[in-house]
């Protein structure tokens, strides 16, 4: 059985990472003062972030249109057999949604969907493990079997500088932001019950750094060889500081460097720094 492994613009994989595992990539929209750009084709991080930071309108993201998956799994059905469609959380975009609805409207493929619940680099670890095992022609069961154990390792810690741009963007809610005064601090942010929320407040950026370090070190002493992500928001001098630092000490770890582009972008805003962990 052939199973073809899709995803979104939002794992923020490379066009090489793409190319050697053959997956297939559908991009979301960013409305930047009324212009539309698919995201990964239209606009790199570094112009998004150029553009915003000029723009008097708050950007707004777009999940692809049903019919584009719809067009890609009809195009699928020709050479595969099944297709395992991987997506940013659901709690925070109708991309996963919208793919599940396309695979019931396409006929001659089975589409199987699997919710990260995360998303960037840490959603990118999940569709490369699960394209791996494609290529060893694992079964979609099997495949879905080794996602939902990888999740069982996985976490993501995100620390922005504003947390206006969730709560503008609704990926926040108002009574999260405020509990505390959190906007007034350094939160470090997760994902729970597929939403983004605070995991503790931390009064400076240097010291919400320091936890999460802290939290992975915990991982580290229990799963060893790991899967690390250090994703920016156009900061890459400072996230590559970071990684380089943690390289020494965990050697035996594999390390990535990853951006947040400009539809998780929009919604973190620029400056942000997050970590993405899975076992390897």
């Amino acid at each position: 059985m052939r199973t073809a492994i899709v995803t979104d613009s939002t794992a923020y994989l490379t066009q090489e990472e793409l190319q050697q595992y053959g997956i297939h990539s559908v991009p979301l929209t960013v409305n930047i003062e009324g212009q539309l750009y698919d995201e990964g084709i239209d606009l790199s991080y570094t112009e998004f972030y150029d553009k915003v930071r000029g723009a008097k309108e708050f950007p707004k993201t777009t999940q692809p249109p049903i019919g584009k998956f719809v067009e890609l799994f009809e195009t699928l059905a020709k050479d595969y057999d099944a297709v395992i469609t991987i997506h940013l959380s659901s709690g925070i975009s109708g991309t996963y949604e919208g793919a599940l609805q396309a695979g019931q409207m396409v006929e001659g493929i089975d589409v199987h969907g699997f919710d990260t619940e995360a998303a960037a680099a840490l959603q990118g670890f999940f569709v490369l493990r699960a394209a791996e095992l494609a290529q060893q022609g694992k079964s979609p069961e099997e495949i879905l079997v080794a996602l939902e154990e990888l999740r069982e390792s996985s976490h993501a810690y995100i620390i922005v500088d504003d947390l206006g741009h969730l709560q503008r963007g609704g990926r926040l809610s108002v009574a999260s932001a405020l509990i505390g005064g959190l906007l007034q601090v350094k939160p470090i942010l997760h994902f729970m019950d597929k939403k983004i929320a605070p995991y503790e407040k931390v009064r400076t950026r240097k010291k919400a750094l320091k936890r999460v370090e802290e939290l992975l070190a915990i991982e580290v002493e229990k799963y060893n060889t790991m899967n690390v992500a250090i994703i920016h928001a156009n900061c890459e001098q400072e996230a590559q500081g970071i990684m380089e630092g943690l390289q020494q000490q965990y050697p035996h770890v594999n390390f990535k460097l990853s951006y947040f582009g400009p539809v998780i972008g929009t919604h973190l805003g620029e400056g942000s720094i997050a970590f993405g962990w899975c076992k390897a």
